[in-house]
């Protein structure tokens, strides 16, 4: 797949995506908060969330925030301050700190690693904070999802980058969880070797053929033999030989295409 319009591509996407809110961010152990009450300079309030779930605010004391997203412990904290203390109080909830979500990103991006869930966060913005796709990567990225937390069932999501990113379709640009390991595959390849100008290694796309990929790699030089071009391909762990081959036959992934010397 085309890379050139990648970087314009999936900054105008991650844009588009990160118009949700963070207030569905569910909060959890060792995120810190920052919570102001309108009016009440005396109440403002920075903590970090406990192992136990919780923060401790003045006049009402521990209040379990864990689990919970922004907007529901902004309405629980409020509805406590409301319960004898305040009038019509007005909490605002902000997360200072995320600490308590990671995700793991591996494969075809600049920065692979584990890197922390800030708020709402996509597929493509997880993939922004890794440095974005290296120009290696292929259609399609993976996601291995724990169902109940032991490690050993999972879910398993393709992504097909192709749909997302050169045809903007958002639904395949998932909300990333906790736990979650991304792999995004590298595109496979073939080889041009011998009497052609740029002979290297080339992204394999549906549909190459000999001419396509001599084309690729600057086409043939001027000792170069058109009709005796060979493919070297490993079928069933067994390398062939097929000599000989037309311009219009099929290249497979990691291919060897060799361009041999004519010596008339």
């Amino acid at each position: 797949m085309k890379k050139v319009s990648w970087i314009t591509t999936v900054v105008t996407l991650i844009f588009l995506a990160g118009t949700a809110g963070a207030q569905d961010y569910v909060i959890g152990q060792g995120d810190v908060l920052t919570i102001t009450v309108y009016e009440n300079d005396d109440l403002a309030t920075t903590a970090r969330v406990s192992t136990q779930g919780s923060i401790r605010m003045p006049l009402i004391g521990q209040v379990k925030v864990a689990g919970s997203q922004v907007s529901e412990a902004t309405q629980e904290i409020t509805d406590l301050y409301a319960d004898g203390y305040l009038v019509d109080p007005q909490v605002t909830v902000f997360i200072k700190e995320f600490r308590s979500r990671k995700a793991t990103i591996l494969g075809a991006v600049k920065n692979p690693g584990l890197h922390e869930l800030r708020g709402h966060i996509t597929f493509l913005e997880v993939v922004s904070t890794a440095g974005g796709f290296t120009e290696s990567a292929g259609d399609v990225a993976v996601v291995k999802r724990q169902k109940n937390g032991d490690g050993f069932d999972q879910d398993v999501i393709v992504i097909n980058l192709k749909k997302l990113v050169e045809q903007g379709d958002l639904s395949k640009d998932i909300p990333i969880q906790n736990g979650d390991r991304i792999y995004v595959k590298k595109a496979p390849v073939f080889y041009v070797s011998g009497e052609v100008k740029k002979p290297d290694a080339y992204k394999y796309e549906q549909g190459t053929t000999i001419i396509k990929a001599v084309t690729l790699a600057g086409g043939f030089s001027d000792k170069a033999s058109p009709g005796k071009v060979r493919i070297v391909r490993k079928e069933a762990g067994q390398e062939k030989v097929f000599n000989a081959v037309k311009m219009d036959a099929p290249v497979l992934p990691d291919d060897v295409i060799v361009v041999p010397e004519s010596f008339f």
